[in-house]
């Protein structure tokens, strides 16, 4: 499969692959000119491997203890047992765009190693650079995707975050597969350059987040690459995206959104809660550190409130 053949939701293809950025990590000034120019980032192996996948072993585990892990192949593999998973109605495992019930998710927030990954040195590192200099702010709001391949499954439909997080628009989400993702597994696709178009007017779609972004007139190359354990990409809040559909049967998508800004700026508060209905101290039970605990509470933030009108703007439906 080409990149030419894949379609998305909007009929147009992905045609090209990320740029690594790593080269600009020691020149921050032409780092922020592509993050400018581009609005997203792709960095390969910025994150150490061997800790990701230690990381997808926790939650594998996880799976396995719900009954849903195919026991022909290694773990590791995250082959999916079909018949256990197509038990689970469609509404079970998309309650929250995450792919997996409340009770696997539950377990899943719990684990000290999905919230310190993102509190990885080499992000902060970026990040900072990215930022000008001004310490980056890591979102608590940590969410993992983990896509059994339910026979009802949708694709996350093409959308801004901003309409999600709302806060500071110079918020970047990070994007990090948890194992290797080919193109056929159905990894993320990015709009490059779509911030510049500011926000857009959206629609109703099925697929976690449940809306999509109307592209209509837009001069954009939709891209994606081959993703290995450790890569990370990263994009503005106005940059469009998306998942692409998996065509491998059985097979687990596994990824992590994290979120950052600048420390200085204004965040809405529900960035501070936990994805899902939970509660951290329910979260935190176990963990063997303290220092990840309630991070927030010892810095001054500028707290903002949602508006639930924004996500909902017509005005630039063509």
């Amino acid at each position: 499969m080409t990149l030419k053949q894949e379609q998305d939701n909007d009929k147009q293809p992905v045609s090209g692959a990320f740029e690594d950025s790593t080269s600009l990590l020691s020149k921050p000034d032409q780092l922020r000119a592509r993050a400018e120019k581009d609005g997203l980032l792709f960095f390969r192996g910025l994150l150490d491997r061997e800790h990701v996948l230690a990381l997808r072993l926790d939650i594998l585990e996880i799976l396995d203890r719900y009954g849903v892990m195919s026991s022909r192949h290694p773990l590791q593999a995250g082959i999916a047992d079909l018949t256990a998973v197509n038990r689970y109605s469609e509404s079970e495992l998309q309650w929250n765009g995450v792919g997996v019930t409340e009770a696997m998710y539950l377990d899943i927030q719990k684990l000290e190693s999905f919230h310190a990954l993102a509190h990885s040195p080499a992000l902060l590192s970026m990040y900072e650079s990215l930022f000008g200099g001004t310490a980056p702010f890591v979102h608590p709001r940590h969410i993992g995707r983990i896509m059994l391949p339910h026979a009802s499954a949708k694709i996350t439909p093409s959308h801004q975050d901003f309409l999600h997080i709302q806060g500071a628009s110079s918020t970047w989400t990070c994007w990090t597969p948890l194992g290797d993702v080919p193109l056929a597994l159905g990894g993320l696709a990015i709009l490059k350059g779509s911030h510049q178009a500011g926000l857009l007017g959206v629609t109703a779609a099925p697929g976690a987040g449940g809306l999509e972004s109307i592209l209509c007139g837009l001069d954009y190359e939709w891209l994606t690459i081959d993703y290995e354990s450790g890569d990370i990409v990263t994009f503005h809040s106005h940059t469009v995206h998306k998942s692409l559909p998996n065509r491998r049967p059985g097979q687990i998508r596994l990824s992590c959104d994290y979120r950052y800004q600048p420390v200085n700026e204004v965040i809405e508060g529900a960035s501070l809660l936990p994805h899902g209905p939970f509660t951290w101290e329910e979260l935190y039970k176990g963990w063997q550190s303290e220092d990840l605990k309630y991070y927030w509470s010892k810095q001054a933030l500028s707290l903002s409130t949602f508006d639930e009108s924004i996500r909902w703007q017509k005005d630039k439906i063509c």
